[in-house]
């Protein structure tokens, strides 16, 4: 079984693999759209990959207001 710290590193490396990122650089506190240089746009396909990655739906309404990537992996994780 994953663990909600496994989830987030999960997370943080398809996020740096999809956006060429430096996986070093990226914490789970950080904002996802500052550090990744994203806009909404980008952060969409970035969600549908995850959610194809993790075999999850996550509905709108559970991520308005989310910009860090602890709590994206948060709500990930308690639909696993």
């Amino acid at each position: 079984m994953r663990t909600q710290e496994q989830t987030e590193s999960e997370l943080l490396d398809l996020a740096a693999a999809h956006f060429k990122a430096d996986r070093k650089t990226l914490r789970p506190e950080d904002d996802i759209f500052e550090k990744l240089g994203i806009d909404s746009l980008q952060a969409l396909e970035l969600l549908t990959r995850l959610e194809r990655h993790f075999g999850v739906e996550l509905p709108d309404y559970e991520l308005q207001g989310v910009s860090d990537f602890r709590t994206l992996a948060e709500r990930i994780f308690v639909r696993l």
